[in-house]
């Protein structure tokens, strides 16, 4: 079985074209079973198919102290079901030192986008391990050497390449030599603790550089339960069969934030999702969310819905329900953390799920594949996952109390940066449906334009906007004329090239600041401006802010001595309301293929920007 589905019942549904009901089955498949035998079967669909389902491409390259080969089908099955396509290349056994130190290593003619260093403590600092002298000057000496040389490595690493490089922490052992005594001296456990400590603080320093901790991640499954000391022995393989799984999931939690393959939005139900019980039949009094025991698991869900908030990720709300008895226990019950300021959107009524998840996507603009819906009902899941199959699915387990670990888990939800933006995302969207009442009250697109009062900031980027740079490059779809993903390395080398230039548009309006929402970069060449990136956010889009953004990159590149600006639109199934923008602005096409097309704008020529913008230039635009 695949799923709830025979693997003859999934060929026909590829046979016949229903490649998107084909895909959910097997995502279906992958969460009921995640063994070896379904990751096969999970990556030979895909590659067969994969013409018919849109993936991001990811390089992995993976520099070891054991045995990974086991793990890497249950890796790249997991990310094949969330949309990423992971082209894994395993580094030598146990000569990860020499890869990384070597420029000219498969490591970096591979030219990775993430780079996993996977190490364990038994291999990388075995006299951490299995200590043989024990005394507190020993133990200090052998954890001054494991980090000394970690952190050679990285940055070794850092001067040879831009991609992101994800580092183990070091594990503790299960049980330590000095038994008790550890506690009251600096043994084993604290050297251990001491070089993960220094590790965190020396990655923090070093951009695109995250520690996994790996110490957490075998601790939470229990270290006896992890550790098979005959399969070490033998084969040198970290963990055993059962655990091998969450290490690979472990490192999706890094490669999804890293890939730009991302929920955006989290819609959650509310009867015994959000709440225990049915406020149509048990009334605004009997539901529970409260302190007791059988509320607890609802409270925790709201305190994991609050952090993934806090992520920047959009909160709504989708549920069947009198929306009247819904609103006031939103509105008024004293046990809810949640209230309905804190969701985006809010779809409270009797029409099928998956019509009011479209309608929510719609109102946040954002890709039904950006969306994940959470609810404890498997009828409900059934219905939205066969009418959306691009919807993420998240089916809460039977007992409640795994409810927000659950959320907590789903590696879509993970960010490694969390700019103010992302912080300020759920206001940016009320202040958004201020602006949309605006436009339903006035008699033309111009006059409610007008009355916005926007005004743009263009800036070069710096240390303080490189990561939201990035990550506009990593997450922008829509309106992104060459969806060219850059990491913070990527930025800050552009930077320090003089033939770059890069910069970032924040637009402020009379409803509040929409923060950072458009980033352009452009490449001088010669006698030519040719446009790398252009890319700007959904929620300000056809405001004029685009025109005023390529307004001033003619501007500037006309100041440097060019003569023409050169721009690319690359066609992707996401990037349709970009189509036009070259076309629209009095650039030429001089070159077009199947998939994109090369366009020419003359700079004896200027780009106007509409009176309805005012424009200010920050900085003195030096690199």
């Amino acid at each position: 079985m695949v799923g709830l589905m025979t693997r003859e019942e999934l060929d026909r549904l590829f046979e016949s074209r229903r490649s998107a009901e084909a895909f959910a089955a097997l995502r279906r498949a992958w969460l009921e079973t995640p063994d070896l035998s379904t990751a096969l079967h999970v990556i030979s669909k895909f590659e067969r198919h994969r013409d018919a389902v849109t993936l991001t491409p990811q390089r992995v390259f993976i520099a070891r102290t054991f045995a990974v080969e086991p793990l890497v089908p249950l890796l790249r099955a997991a990310a094949y079901t969330n949309g990423i396509d992971l082209m894994v290349q395993l580094g030598e056994f146990n000569a990860y030192a020499a890869e990384i130190l070597d420029p000219q290593s498969a490591l970096y003619r591979g030219n990775p986008q993430i780079v996993i260093l996977a190490t364990n403590t038994a291999s990388i600092a075995p006299a951490l391990w299995e200590p043989a002298n024990l005394s507190e000057q020993a133990m200090r000496d052998e954890g001054d050497a494991a980090f000394t040389h970690l952190h050679s490595l990285i940055t070794a690493f850092r001067k040879h390449s831009e991609a992101s490089l994800i580092v183990h922490s070091l594990d503790q052992p299960d049980t330590t030599p000095l038994g008790v005594r550890e506690s009251s001296t600096f043994g084993q456990r604290k050297a251990i603790a001491s070089v993960n400590e220094r590790m965190s603080s020396a990655a923090s320093s070093h951009r695109g550089v995250y520690v996994l901790d790996y110490d957490a991640l075998v601790a939470r499954h229990g270290r006896r339960a992890w550790w098979d000391a005959l399969k070490w022995e033998r084969y040198r393989v970290p963990a055993t069969a059962a655990n091998l799984r969450h290490l690979a999931d472990a490192w999706l939690r890094f490669i999804h934030p890293l890939s730009g393959v991302v929920a955006k939005v989290a819609a959650v139900d509310l009867d015994n999702t959000l709440w225990g019980g049915i406020v149509g039949e048990d009334g605004f009094a009997g539901i529970r969310m409260g302190s007791e025991l059988a509320g607890t698991p609802y409270r925790s869900l709201q305190r994991a819905l609050l952090a993934l908030r806090e992520r920047g990720i959009i909160l709504a709300i989708c549920s069947k329900n009198n929306e009247t008895d819904a609103m006031e226990v939103l509105q008024r019950h004293p046990d809810m953390l949640l209230r309905p300021e804190h969701f985006a959107a809010i779809r409270i009524n009797w029409e099928s799920k998956s019509e009011n998840l479209r309608a929510l996507a719609a109102q946040l603009n954002v890709g039904l594949d950006a969306v994940a819906f959470i609810d404890d009902n498997p009828v409900e899941c059934a219905e939205v996952q066969a009418a959306l199959p691009e919807i993420r699915i998240i089916q809460l387990p039977g007992e409640p109390v795994h409810f927000a670990q659950t959320i907590l888990d789903f590696p879509p939800f993970e960010r490694l940066e969390v700019s103010s933006e992302d912080a300020a995302r759920t206001q940016y969207y009320r202040e958004q449906q201020l602006r949309d009442e605006l436009l339903s009250t006035v008699t033309s697109k111009e006059a409610f334009l007008v009355s916005l009062k926007q005004e743009a900031e263009i800036a070069s980027v710096s240390p303080v906007t490189l990561a939201r740079t990035a990550q506009l490059t990593q997450k922008t779809n829509q309106f992104n004329l060459t969806t060219r993903r850059y990491s913070q390395e990527h930025i800050a080398r552009f930077v320090d090239d003089v033939s770059y230039t890069i910069r970032t548009i924040r637009v402020k309006d009379r409803f509040g600041d929409n923060g950072i929402v458009g980033v352009a970069i452009t490449r001088d060449d010669g006698d030519a401006c040719e446009i790398d990136t252009f890319l700007l956010s959904c929620r300000v889009i056809g405001r004029g802010i685009e025109t005023a953004l390529v307004a001033q990159l003619a501007d500037e590149a006309r100041a440097r001595g060019a003569s023409r600006l050169i721009g690319t639109f690359i066609q992707t199934p996401k990037n349709a309301p970009a189509q036009n923008f070259y076309e629209d602005h009095g650039f030429t096409c001089i070159a077009r293929d199947t998939a994109s097309s090369t366009w020419e704008f003359p700079l004896d020529r200027t780009i106007d920007i509409p009176q309805w913008v005012t424009v200010t230039s920050l900085g003195s635009f030096t690199a």
